[in-house]
């Protein structure tokens, strides 16, 4: 390694000695763990000290937590958190042990399972001048027969709109919630992705309750009709369920 080469963070586990893993992190390289004696980070050498948020980057960090996963907890760190030596990387977990003791504990034995559901049609608008009587009214007056709707009309049905379409997304979120409370730790709202996305979940579980999730997820399937699109994913190492600001 040259002159400016880093370890790259990805994890924190809690084990008390330093080992290695394999040659599966960013470029091939091998991770092993820097221990303080009470917790280890997983790092890996790079050459420098900036990795590019490229694909083939993003999957080594992401491939290196699904294999840790396997073995036991994980505490994963954000994309692109690099130290300059091994005695920084303990420096970070001694600024940072506390919050990181805390936030093992909260995640251990636990994973991440995502859930996205959309509204599967064509035209949204539409779709919804067809469900709500209060738009189809507001429609077939502002575009009614022999009349031209004015500019401030078409923002206020737009607007109408994008009302209720948030009013669906919090009443359909709170029905799949009500049936997967009782299998999660925590359930997380992401902001939908696009404008037909109805709900963007994360869900923290037990490790080995992934049956039990997707059992629930199909229930909850059961209560829409086949508008609605259900696609759960996972499991993923508990993103966004890790609330640190990291102390470098």
């Amino acid at each position: 390694m040259g002159k400016n080469a880093g370890r790259y963070l990805y994890c924190i586990v809690a084990e008390a000695k330093g080992r290695t893993y394999g040659a599966f992190g960013i470029n091939g390289s091998d991770v092993y763990s820097v221990s303080d004696g009470k917790m280890a980070a997983l790092v890996s050498d790079v050459p420098n000290q900036k990795i590019r948020p490229e694909r083939r980057n993003i999957a080594a960090h992401q491939e290196v937590l699904k294999r840790l996963m396997a073995q036991g907890t994980v505490l994963p760190m954000s994309f692109g958190v690099i130290a300059d030596s091994s005695d920084g990387i303990l420096k970070i977990l001694s600024l940072n042990q506390g919050v990181f003791l805390a936030q093992l504990k909260r995640v251990e034995n636990k994973v991440e399972m995502g859930l996205r559901v959309s509204l599967d049609a064509p035209n949204l608008f539409d779709y919804f001048v067809q469900t709500h009587p209060e738009m189809r009214s507001e429609r077939d007056r502002v575009f009614g027969v022999n009349r031209e709707p004015s500019q401030g009309e078409k923002i206020e049905l737009g607007q109408m709109f994008a009302r209720i379409l948030e009013e669906d997304r919090l009443f359909f979120t709170g029905m799949v919630e009500e049936i997967l409370n009782p299998l999660c730790f925590e359930i997380k709202r992401n902001p939908p992705h696009n404008e037909h996305q109805i709900m963007n979940l994360a869900c923290l579980i037990a490790k080995n309750a992934q049956s039990d999730f997707e059992a629930g997820v199909f229930k909850a399937a059961g209560l829409f009709d086949d508008n609605f699109a259900f696609d759960y994913n996972g499991p993923w190492a508990p993103h966004n369920f890790v609330e640190i600001d990291l102390k470098v």
